[in-house]
């Protein structure tokens, strides 16, 4: 039976400006992270973002494309990837017709060629449903986020670290970071589903 693992200790702050900066710093991780998982999703032209997230089994062990092999971006619909070792390159197709880009290789015993084509209408609107789901998933990290800091503040009032007047000041200072961060994750959705509908 798999034993429970202990919750992590909560944080322990000392004043609401702790709290904010570490407030700051994991949003700006929850951000970097959606432009992360944003760079796989597809749109018409290619972009190696598209193969952050393909792993080769080499040797027995998944491993990033990227460290197999170099890639290049030759014209706006066309990857091509010349992996280190050729016995990989088997692997390597392998892997790309397995994974969820939709996309077919081929090769010529030296070079994988990556042909992007354009996106159906139905795949569009398949890519920018996900990138919604995407967008949601980070949007709901950065409130939890702000609800941790949140309990932070209040427990800091309850320590008499801070009066009631720097406890609402926390709170709104909490209130504004997050809504300035919501912003930063609508615009990049927003920037994402234009590449995405636009025809080239």
């Amino acid at each position: 039976m798999k034993t429970e693992q202990p919750a992590a200790p909560a944080a322990i702050f000392n004043s609401t400006k702790e709290v904010q900066i570490n407030l700051k710093s994991r949003m700006e991780k929850a951000l970097a992270d959606l432009q992360h998982e944003m760079s796989s999703i597809r749109t018409g032209r290619a972009s190696l973002g598209l193969l952050d997230h393909i792993r080769v089994d080499y040797y027995g062990t998944p491993t990033p494309l990227n460290q197999l092999a170099n890639l290049h971006v030759p014209e706006p619909s066309l990857i091509t990837i010349q992996p280190w070792d050729i016995s990989q390159i088997g692997p390597i197709e392998k892997s790309i017709r397995v994974s969820d880009l939709g996309l077919n290789p081929s090769n010529d015993g030296k070079v994988i060629r990556l042909p992007i084509p354009p996106l159906t209408e139905e795949r569009r609107k398949e890519l920018v449903k996900r990138l919604h789901g995407v967008a949601e998933h980070h949007r709901v990290a950065v409130r939890n986020i702000r609800r941790d800091a949140n309990e932070a503040v209040k427990k800091l009032l309850k320590d008499k670290k801070v009066t009631e007047d720097e406890e609402k000041r926390a709170h709104d200072e909490n209130q504004k970071l997050t809504d300035g961060y919501m912003e930063k994750i609508d615009a990049a959705a927003r920037t994402k589903e234009k590449e995405i509908l636009e025809i080239k």
